[in-house]
């Protein structure tokens, strides 16, 4: 056993999937067989496979990555958000394995497990910070909630009956007011999420900018707006109609109420990504959405891997 004395990675995995019980213990034993410590939640550990060795943590808080070099996580968008969330309170870089459809902010997919040990063991990884936003509702003048997002802040209708009546700010002048279903205030990296699906445009990650993107909008203006990352973007949910909600990254909601003010800003705390190639976003893009390039007569692609 090759030893790697002092070296601990975190695992978070989506138990209530077979295929990530099957990553999992694949990905234990190939790191304690390099001499590679794992930490696990105790709440997760009883339903995986996993030798004594394994250290179990039994709350969940960013001071359980504590001495932690990587946070693995196995599972779809929704357990790779969970893991943005340890990754940002602690600042350990997280390292996404892919097992659901799509998963943007996964390095590798399930066939790559033994390559993801293996650059783990040898440190062949690089770190990427993303940006993120930070979230601020306010009600006649007082904070009445605080958050954060590593994808969207997304303002929407709590109900299906009645449109969210709404005005747009950005830099604290208006920009309009109409009815829609909401409104998604997004990072680059969540251009291809929530954004996306709402007629946002793609917007490649190293870009740093702000997007502001409407849902079933009844307006004549209602474009998206990709702003400057240094903007502060708001809305304002007008004081006559029903109450609305805000969610952050599809995880975290609260209840906007009549007259709330939604202000969104570049976070103050990024996200950190390991990276285990070097290709392009662009490739990335085609190969999650699975676009067809066949027609395309440009110079072949070298790997620098």
């Amino acid at each position: 056993m090759t030893q790697n004395h002092g070296r601990t990675v975190f695992l978070l995995a989506h138990t209530g999937r077979p295929a990530a019980i099957r990553s999992a213990e694949l990905v234990v034993k190939g790191l304690l067989r390099h001499g590679i410590g794992v930490r696990v939640l105790e709440e997760e550990a009883c339903d995986l496979p996993l030798p004594d060795e394994v250290h179990l943590v039994k709350e969940a808080t960013a001071q359980c990555l504590d001495g932690c070099e990587l946070l693995i996580v196995l599972g779809g968008d929704g357990t790779l958000l969970r893991g943005a969330e340890f990754a940002r309170a602690s600042g350990v870089p997280m390292l996404g394995v892919n097992l659901g459809r799509v998963g943007f902010l996964a390095e590798a997919e399930r066939d790559d497990l033994d390559r993801v040990v293996d650059r783990v063991v040898a440190r062949s990884y690089e770190v990427e910070e993303r940006m993120t936003v930070d979230v601020v509702v306010h009600r006649n003048g007082d904070i009445v909630h605080t958050d954060w997002a590593l994808n969207e802040a997304a303002v929407q209708k709590a109900g299906a009956e009645k449109l969210l009546e709404v005005v747009l700010e950005i830099d604290g002048r208006p920009v309009s007011e109409f009815g829609c279903d909401g409104v998604i205030l997004s990072t680059p990296t969540g251009s291809t999420a929530y954004a996306f699906s709402a007629g946002g445009p793609v917007v490649w990650p190293e870009v740093e900018a702000l997007l502001m993107v409407p849902i079933s909008a009844h307006a004549l203006f209602a474009k998206p707006l990709v702003t400057s990352p240094d903007s502060v973007l708001a809305v304002e949910v007008l004081p006559h109609i029903p109450p609305g909600v805000l969610w952050c990254d599809g995880r975290r909601t609260v209840e906007l109420p009549p007259g709330a003010r939604v202000e969104v800003r570049r976070g103050a705390v990024p996200v950190r990504l390991a990276r285990l190639h070097h290709s392009s976003f662009t490739d990335r893009l085609v190969a999650k959405f699975a676009l067809p390039t066949t027609g395309w007569r440009g110079a072949p692609h070298h790997s620098s891997e």
